[in-house]
């Protein structure tokens, strides 16, 4: 059975997209499915970011097939993992859960480099191209230590 992982930001165009790249890119998609959401609905169908999309490519990683969506309740029972970009995604997300079982699953990004510190990754939306690099970076390392932990 494939493990299943989501990624969730606000709008599901800048970061959560790059995250879902970047792990795609480091695991055995046989064996771990990887997603991302968004807890608004603001960008539903939407590509993602062409800033995202452009420090992925310089990467060789290519996000341009995603396409925007909001978390559902649902994603409760299809994902093991719950990675959440900042505090306020994170607690959008558990104002989802129904049971302390899908609590469990979320979690920030970035406490995997940085445990316990509640770090958030930034969102980079009203910024410029150096603001995206700087995201990548951040969930190159995260995504470098969950890959991992899910090939052991």
């Amino acid at each position: 059975m494939k493990t299943k992982v989501l990624m969730v930001c606000l709008g599901n165009i800048c970061r959560s997209p790059l995250a879902e790249g970047l792990l795609k890119s480091k695991v055995n998609p046989e064996e771990v499915f990887v997603d991302s959401a968004g807890t608004s609905n603001y960008h539903i169908g939407d590509a993602p970011d062409p800033r995202s999309v452009s420090v992925a490519h310089k990467y060789g990683i290519d996000i341009t097939d995603q396409l925007g969506r909001q978390l559902k309740v649902e994603d409760f029972d299809t994902f093991d993992f719950i990675y959440a970009m900042d505090n306020s995604n994170y607690r959008n997300i558990l104002e989802l859960a129904r049971n302390d079982e899908d609590r469990k699953k979320v979690s920030l990004i970035l406490d995997k480099i940085f445990p316990g510190d509640e770090a958030a990754v930034p969102d980079p939306y009203q910024g410029g191209y150096h603001g995206f690099e700087n995201v990548y970076n951040m969930l190159d390392e995260a995504t470098d230590i969950i890959a991992k932990e899910l090939n052991k």
